[in-house]
């Protein structure tokens, strides 16, 4: 599974992530908060959040908003 991180200014491009970066880094630094691009469906963040969660780990996702615009968020996932 490929996910797309946040973009750090509005006319980029999103940059990718694989799954198995994303538990790597988990399991290097114990906990991690990861910002994700409102491109990404919401389906694949489920499954993100519902593999860690198969291997006892708590995980919150949240829609972050950003501005007044409806296209103006972002997903916030924090893996513990």
């Amino acid at each position: 599974m490929e996910l797309k991180l946040a973009r750090k200014e509005l006319d980029s491009k999103p940059k990718s992530i694989k799954l198995e970066k994303i538990i790597e880094i988990v399991q290097k630094e114990g906990q991690k908060i990861f910002y994700f691009d409102k491109e990404n469906s919401h389906k694949d963040l489920v499954a993100l959040v519902e593999h860690f969660e198969k291997n006892d780990q708590s995980v919150y996702l949240r829609e972050v908003k950003y501005g007044l615009g409806d296209d103006d968020y972002m997903y916030e996932i924090h893996i513990l």
